[in-house]
């Protein structure tokens, strides 16, 4: 039996088994089961249910003789019209699917999309940073917290300065510690619009639309974007009853 042959069916739709028994048929001639077991090396206990499916593909047919079952392999171009059958259901299938996208697209619309994704290193926030502002617009506001700290505070300026052509893209609103206001990125940052609070800030995050970015910033700085719209409206609440709050 050529190995070959036998991938070249397997590449058209035939299982293994299929192919063996294909090719077996094929080099037997007419034949019963037994010999058609023994040159395909597949198990016995499988050959009718193979042989089964060879016939309904209309590439093996059978005769019997003395009350006994022959199987053949039908010619070549059998195979042939079984592959022209197959791209006929294909296509008829792919109709099929491209009937129902559109209410496919839509029960995605209608079930919240909720995951979140891990970010590591400063590489990694920048990366967090393009899909939180992904398709971003000038209709849209980025909120923000921001609690600065002098352990950080340089290396999270210099970080959000190379990133001003991302967040700029949409109106930014931000509530910030007290200690913030010192800053020399706070001063230099006209597309901001700050507040200051010294009331207790929930952390480093930034909301927009249906994601939320957290930021761990530290030795091993530290992000997760969430995708998740009831997380994003609490938030925003919590947001704008702290900006009320703020100077």
């Amino acid at each position: 039996m050529v190995n070959n042959e036998m991938f070249d069916l397997l590449k058209i739709g035939l299982t293994e088994g299929e192919s063996k028994v294909y090719l077996a048929l094929s080099e037997l001639g007419s034949s019963s089961v037994g010999p058609v077991v023994k040159k395909s090396r597949v198990a016995y206990s499988n050959i009718y249910d193979i042989l089964n499916r060879l016939i309904d593909k209309g590439i093996v047919s059978f005769i019997i003789k003395n009350k006994t079952k022959y199987f053949q392999a039908g010619p070549p171009s059998n195979l042939i019209q079984y592959l022209d059958k197959k791209q006929d259901e294909i296509s008829k299938e792919k109709e099929s699917l491209m009937r129902i996208l559109p209410e496919l697209d839509k029960l995605r619309e209608i079930k919240p999309k909720q995951e979140a994704e891990v970010f590591l290193g400063k590489k990694g926030l920048r990366t967090a940073y393009e899909k939180l502002c992904k398709n971003g617009s000038k209709n849209d506001e980025l909120l923000f917290f921001y609690i600065h700290e002098d352990k950080y505070a340089e290396e999270s300026n210099l970080f959000y300065n190379s990133i001003v052509e991302l967040v700029g893209k949409t109106k930014n609103r931000g509530i910030c510690n007290s200690e913030y206001k010192n800053s020399w990125f706070a001063k230099k940052s006209s597309h901001l619009t700050m507040k200051f609070s010294d009331l207790p800030l929930p952390g480093n995050i930034d909301i927009i639309k249906d994601k939320i970015l957290l930021v761990s910033w530290g030795e091993n700085i530290f992000s997760v974007l969430i995708h998740s719209q009831s997380l994003a409206n609490n938030l925003k609440k919590y947001f704008n009853e702290m900006w009320s709050k703020s100077k």
